[in-house]
Order: structure tokens, then C-alpha cells, then sequence
């Protein structure tokens, strides 16, 4: 009897170590970490994509390129409409350009710009050229689990840091608990009210990690407006050096 004792206890203990384990080593930080990853790449990314920004009376269509080294360098390529083509836009660090071909003007973009709207889209430059960091600038909380399109997520609520630059006060993100994927963000301002929504859908396998393809944008307080990034194609942690990120490649990159 004793021995049989014996064995439940260890049984016992061996399980609440395990779960113990489990529980420190899931942490909400660690969640947004690694979703992020999944989508950027760990160390790289090189994606091409079409935006389409709707509003009540009309729409138009933006496509480009864009590639990623970590957190500090970026580089945006319009691929089209014809008149944009050639349009880039880059950061290195915490600096950023655009560059326009059609009158051969290089401007710097101050930080006060980051939160404009890019090529007149619902997306700010911020989002585009990735200023900041969903992972080290935000104090991560899981808050509760919901289901999103039939699939069971983390609710976790992110607090920009005091230090931080970012846009947002707080925003609130649903990950998927089995794939990781980020299939909805609700972006708060620093007084607390939505500004705006966005959803991932299309769930697609590309280049060997399953994606949402299609990215939907909604203003809260903008009745009609919408802007849709479809995402063609994706490669993970491809090889590029920093050097590729300069003033020089902005006018020559194709």
C-alpha cells in the first residue's frame, strides 16, 4: 500500500511540475514574439503584395514590394499604378526617406509622420516601414481566449511602454493558439477609443508556414473606408545584407 503511495505521489508531482513548467514557459510576451516571427520571418522577409483602398465614392489599387532585415531596416518598392511606379521608401535604424523618381527628390521623413496614412491608404508609414516593435514596445497581458473564424485564440492586451515611439496607447490582438497567426487587431489611441480594426483571413501555406494572405483594415470612425492588403507572395529569412538598405539601392532596386 505504501509503495502504491509512493508511486501516486510521484505521478502527482512529476504532473504539477510539468504544468508549472508549462505555464511559465507560455507567456504572453513569448506569444507575440513568436507570431510575429511566424509572419516577418525571424531574421528576413521579402513579400509582394497589391492594397487596394476603398472608400464610399471610389477605390484605387497601390502594389509592392517590400523587404525586411529584423527590426532596423526596411525597404518599400510601388511596382504599380504606372504613375507611382519607382516610388520607395526606406528605414535604416530610426530614420526613414521616401524617394520619388517622377521629380527626383529624396525627402526624410520625420517622426511626426510616421502616423499619416501611406499612399492614401487606412495603413500609416508606421505599419508599412515598421517603426515599431509589437514585441519590445508593448507589455503583453493575456486577457482571455475567443473564438475567431473557428479557431480558438489568446486575446492579449498590449500597453505601449512609457519609453516607447509608438502610435498606439494599446491594442488588443487575437492569436491563434495552434498556428500562431494574428487574425484580428483592435488599435487603440492614447486616451483609450478605437481607432481602427483589422482581420486576417484566406489562410494559405506559403513558402512553408501557414499565413493569413488577405489583410482588412477598418476605421472605426470612418464609415465606408476599407483598405485591403493581399499578400502574392512571401519568402522567409532570405539573404540580404544591410548594405542593400541604403539611398543608393532606393533609386536603383526593381
Amino acid at each position: 500500500m505504501k509503495k502504491l503511495l509512493l508511486i501516486v505521489t510521484i505521478i502527482y508531482v512529476s504532473a504539477a511540475n510539468i504544468f508549472n513548467i508549462s505555464a511559465q514557459t507560455v507567456s504572453a510576451t513569448d506569444i507575440v514574439r513568436k507570431a510575429d516571427e511566424k509572419f516577418n520571418g525571424e531574421k528576413s522577409s521579402i513579400m509582394v503584395m497589391s492594397m487596394t483602398i476603398i472608400r464610399p465614392t471610389w477605390q484605387r489599387s497601390v502594389e509592392f514590394k517590400n523587404w525586411s532585415l529584423g527590426k532596423d531596416f526596411a525597404l518599400t518598392l510601388i511596382t504599380a499604378p504606372a504613375k507611382d511606379i519607382g516610388q520607395t521608401f526606406l528605414k535604416r535604424g530610426t530614420e526613414m526617406w521616401s524617394w520619388n523618381p517622377s521629380i527626383s527628390r529624396l525627402i526624410k521623413l520625420p517622426p511626426s509622420m510616421m502616423s499619416q496614412g501611406w499612399m492614401g491608404s487606412d495603413y500609416t508609414n508606421d505599419d508599412i516601414l515598421k517603426e515599431s516593435s509589437i514585441v519590445t514596445d508593448y507589455t503583453h497581458e493575456i486577457i482571455g481566449e475567443e473564438n475567431i473564424g473557428g479557431r480558438i485564440c489568446y486575446k492579449i492586451k498590449m500597453v505601449a511602454k512609457e519609453d516607447a515611439a509608438v502610435v498606439w496607447g494599446h491594442q488588443i490582438r487575437w492569436i491563434d493558439k495552434k498556428e500562431l497567426l494574428i487574425l484580428k487587431a483592435e488599435l487603440y489611441d492614447e486616451d483609450g477609443y478605437l481607432v481602427r480594426t483589422e482581420s486576417g483571413s484566406d489562410i494559405k501555406l506559403m513558402d512553408g508556414r501557414v499565413i493569413p494572405a488577405r489583410l482588412e483594415l477598418t476605421p472605426a470612425e470612418e464609415k465606408g473606408n476599407k483598405t485591403v492588403v493581399e499578400i502574392k507572395d512571401i519568402k522567409f529569412n532570405v539573404s540580404i545584407e544591410d548594405g542593400f538598405f541604403s539611398q543608393q539601392n532606393m533609386k536603383n532596386v526593381r
